[in-house]
């Protein structure tokens, strides 16, 4: 297991206010919090969050950029893509997905939602294990 996490935005505190959303420990450092919000999230291994769509009266979505670790983001019917540091997720509203850290390796993104007046989190069901232990 990579145990080594390094991330120029940090940890931040656990993630309790989320955390019936995610499936293991995650960790929550809102870098702003007015206009545009941008949250660094942290996810110990194996974590994940909950299947969730973002949903908007105009196309925002979310946009991921992955700073440390390896991990996982998928749209639902679609195969898993493994990033990186450095890799990019533009997610659009509507769509249905999760992310998170692969089974070996801390995880961290950026995540960056614009406001919107009828902007909101839709949150699923869980990833269940059988279906992310079949990534590798």
């Amino acid at each position: 297991m990579k145990n080594e996490f390094n991330n120029i935005f940090g940890q931040g505190k656990p993630n309790d206010a989320y955390a019936k959303y995610f499936l293991g420990q995650s960790y929550l450092n809102l870098l702003t919090t007015s206009d545009v919000v941008v949250a660094n999230v942290t996810f110990e291994p194996k974590c994940r969050n909950n299947w969730h769509i973002h949903n908007s009266e105009k196309d925002y979505g979310q946009i991921l950029f992955v700073t440390s670790g390896e991990g996982w983001y998928q749209e639902f019917g679609k195969p898993a893509q493994k990033l990186k540091a450095g890799d990019v997720v533009n997610i659009k509203t509507g769509v249905k997905h999760w992310h998170g850290a692969t089974k070996d390796s801390w995880f961290a993104h950026l995540a960056l939602e614009v406001p919107s007046e009828k902007g909101s989190t839709e949150w699923c069901e869980p990833v269940s294990d059988e279906e992310y232990n079949r990534l590798s």
